[in-house]
C-alpha cells in the first residue's frame, strides 16, 4: 500500500464516521478488519484520521472562508471530508508538499464526487495554499 492508498482509506473511514454511532476507535477497528493494510501504512492512516477528527473546527475555519456564496453546511459530505484531509495535510504534515495535497484532493473528488466538485475544491485549496505562502 502507498501513502495515497492510506489517504483513500482514511477518506473512506472519515466519510463513514458521520453515519455511524460507534466511537472513532471502534470504527477504525471495524474498517481495518474489513480492509487490512500494511503495518507501515497504519501510522499515516491513523495520523489523518486522528488529526482530522481532533482539528475539525480548525480545518473547517481554514477553508470555509473561501467558499464563494456557499456555506460549509451546504457542501456534499464527500467534499467536506476531502477538504478537511487536504487542509490537514497542508497545515500539519510537513513532508507532503501543498501541491500534492491539493492534487490528491482533486483526484479523489473526480472519483468520489461530482464534476463540479473537483473545480471548486481545487479553487478553495488554492486560496488556502496562498494563505500558507503568505505566512
Amino acid at each position: 500500500m502507498s501513502r495515497r492508498e492510506a489517504r483513500v482509506s482514511a477518506f473512506e473511514l472519515l466519510y463513514q464516521l458521520g453515519f455511524r454511532n460507534e466511537s472513532v476507535e471502534d470504527q477504525k477497528k471495524m474498517y481495518l478488519d474489513l480492509h487490512p493494510m500494511e503495518a507501515e501504512d497504519l501510522p499515516y492512516f491513523n495520523e489523518i484520521i486522528d488529526g482530522v477528527v481532533e482539528k475539525k473546527d480548525e480545518l473547517d475555519a481554514a477553508y470555509s472562508k473561501y467558499l464563494k456564496d456557499w456555506k460549509q453546511s451546504r457542501l456534499p459530505r464527500v467534499d467536506v471530508v476531502l477538504l478537511r484531509i487536504a487542509v490537514y495535510e497542508m497545515f500539519h504534515v510537513e513532508d507532503v508538499p501543498v501541491k500534492v495535497s491539493i492534487n490528491e484532493a482533486v483526484v479523489l473528488a473526480k472519483k468520489y464526487s461530482s464534476e463540479e466538485s473537483k473545480g471548486y475544491i481545487n479553487a478553495v485549496l488554492g486560496k488556502v495554499s496562498q494563505e500558507i505562502e503568505e505566512k
